[in-house]
């Protein structure tokens, strides 16, 4: 089940998704390049290896700026913005007694933290991570690694093949980079990861640090590993075998027994037993113009008609796009969608489904106005209640006839699947004591 996704806004004014699934002491997996909460854990080998860590400790995962769920428009990516990213999530959530999992150069991001915050951090998990990003690769090399990062379709292969060898075929399908990352933040990242340089805090990195790193990983040499694991007080050095960047590719038995043995838990149980995390849901609403005026103005007998061509639309684009219908409110409909996509591609149908309806019957038009939101809302005997409910309602009552009105939450989480949307700002909505960020759906164009 996917854990489900908040967000916080970094004192810069980025804001960043995040998750949270599993209980105990906190463990953070830093991964600053190509990171996606959601089509991440759609990998059953991520969510396998990670899942099982969920058993034991508080996991948390976010998208660092620019990526995945996190807001894509940034001017610019440093090492400083993406510190900045991890402080923030942490302060959020208050978090204490971290260990951290740093990935490739996410785990330079951890030991600067750690450098800086270090009554807060416990452990240290680096995960064929470096120092030193100029010691990967010559000038010459980074440069044309670089050039390929800033056409996407080239990152995705170069990705591919560093990453996943001798299963590019299906990495190409997991990997879908359009809708993880930009070109240009994708350009600004890579050459960051270049640029990295932070040897010189390893010295007074004073916590328990395990260095795990495939030998033969085409993505960072295995003398990073080496490096790094020479230069911190307290690490041991882990080497697993195979080509596989990913600890949790390939054969994922040594690098889960490494951590077991280094966290004192056992990892090596079937998923079976790992805790269920909480599904959010993306909740709509449909809402008729003036039900009460249509009755006046056509009769019952018509009004009814025009209710019942209200449900048909509704209920045929719930069943197109995998909604349930939780009940009917009278004027309009109430409907939950596992996927934020569908729960869109829904609203989309339904009013492109009544515009058809108005200019075949112009005597009976009627328009239509849609609001959702995504949470984690309380189910009860066949119902949903909650925040996430009530906010929903609410930015229904915010739209007008013809609109589809969406939460901030919504619009971050179909990021990159090409929905249109126009920034209606932060609104005052009643019940709710904060401003809440809403966008419209420019669902005719």
């Amino acid at each position: 089940m996917q854990p489900s996704v908040q967000f916080v806004t970094t004192p810069d004014g980025v804001r960043i998704a995040y998750s949270v699934c599993g209980s105990g002491r906190p463990l953070v997996l830093v991964r600053p390049w190509v990171s996606h909460l959601q089509l991440l854990w759609e990998d059953p080998a991520f969510s396998s290896f990670f899942g099982r860590l969920a058993r034991h400790f508080l996991l948390v995962r976010y998208d660092g700026r620019g990526n995945g769920l996190s807001q894509r428009d940034v001017s610019g990516v440093t090492f400083d913005h993406l510190l900045l990213d991890l402080e923030t999530v942490a302060a959020h959530l208050d978090l204490r007694d971290i260990t951290f999992f740093g990935d490739t150069f996410g785990g330079a991001v951890c030991i600067a933290y750690t450098a800086r915050h270090p009554e807060r951090v416990a452990r240290l998990i680096l995960h064929g991570a470096y120092a030193r990003g100029s010691a990967n690769a010559t000038p010459e090399q980074a440069a044309s690694i670089i050039a390929a990062v800033r056409n996407l379709p080239g990152a995705k292969r170069l990705l591919t093949h560093y990453t996943f060898p001798g299963d590019e075929e299906a990495a190409h399908r997991r990997v879908p980079m359009h809708e993880i990352i930009s070109r240009r933040v994708a350009a600004e990242l890579y050459t960051l990861a270049f640029q990295i340089d932070v040897s010189d805090l390893l010295p007074g990195i004073n916590v328990p640090a395990l260095v795990i790193h495939r030998r033969r990983s085409m993505t960072i040499p295995f003398t990073a590993a080496t490096e790094l694991a020479s230069r911190l007080p307290d690490a041991r050095l882990v080497a697993l075998e195979g080509r596989e960047h990913n600890a949790w590719e390939g054969d994922s038995a040594p690098a889960l027994a490494a951590l077991s043995d280094f966290l004192g838990v056992d990892l090596g149980a079937p998923m079976e037993e790992a805790p269920a995390a909480a599904s959010p849901l993306t909740v709509l609403f449909t809402d008729m113009e003036e039900s009460t005026a249509l009755t006046q103005r056509h009769g019952d007998e018509k009004a009814q008609e025009i209710v019942r061509v209200h449900n048909r639309l509704v209920r045929q684009a719930l069943k197109a796009h995998g909604g349930s219908e939780i009940k009917h409110t009278g004027d309009g409909i109430m409907a939950s969608f596992a996927s934020a996509s569908g729960a869109i591609a829904a609203a989309i149908a339904i009013q492109r489904g009544f515009d058809e309806h108005n200019a075949s019957n112009p005597a009976l038009a009627v328009r239509v106005r849609i609001g959702l939101n995504a949470g984690e809302p309380v189910a009860e005997e066949g119902d949903l209640f909650g925040t996430a409910v009530q906010l929903a309602a609410r930015v229904r009552d915010h739209a007008k006839p013809g609109q589809i009105i969406a939460s901030d939450v919504v619009r971050q989480l179909v990021a990159g699947k090409l929905f249109l949307f126009s920034d209606l700002g932060e609104v005052a909505l009643r019940g709710f004591e904060d401003p809440v960020r809403l966008f419209e759906l420019r669902w005719q164009e």
